[in-house]
């Protein structure tokens, strides 16, 4: 969060106080990660920083955060391991998730459509229903 103090020239110059500075430590006040420590990382724009901690590392609102009067050495843009080793010398403990090893999606199987599949007629049973067509024909000519 930033505050601007008018100075004489007010539409002239503004100095900037900045209380959100990298290095400052946080409580996480909403979200998921509500009520956990974390120290900011970053400046990424004028409402947007980047925490790591106790909180999943992410880019977060300042008015998501409630800082505290500590402050750490921490330089602009430092990796989770210094963070993580920064956090244990204080005695706050943290914990490493892992991401989940991608598994292969199943897939839907289609069933196939089975196709009635015709007998073969054999040659006897043609020639037994040659024999009967010759015989009616026979019986009707009579």
């Amino acid at each position: 969060m930033q505050w601007l103090h008018a100075t004489e020239d007010s539409c002239a110059r503004t100095e900037r106080v900045d209380m959100f500075d990298v290095g400052r430590m946080c409580v996480k006040i909403a979200g998921r990660d509500a009520g956990k420590k974390c120290v900011i990382v970053d400046d990424v724009d004028g409402h947007m920083v980047l925490v790591d901690g106790e909180t999943r590392r992410r880019k977060v609102n300042v008015i998501h955060l409630e800082p505290l009067a500590q402050t750490v050495a921490l330089g602009k843009g430092a990796s989770h391991e210094d963070v993580k080793t920064l956090f244990g010398e204080m005695g706050v403990k943290l914990v490493d998730t892992k991401r989940k090893e991608k598994k292969a999606r199943p897939r839907r199987v289609r069933k196939v459509k089975v196709k009635a599949v015709k007998e073969k007629k054999t040659v006897k049973e043609t020639a037994k229903k040659d024999e009967k067509k010759s015989d009616e024909e026979s019986v009707v000519k009579k």
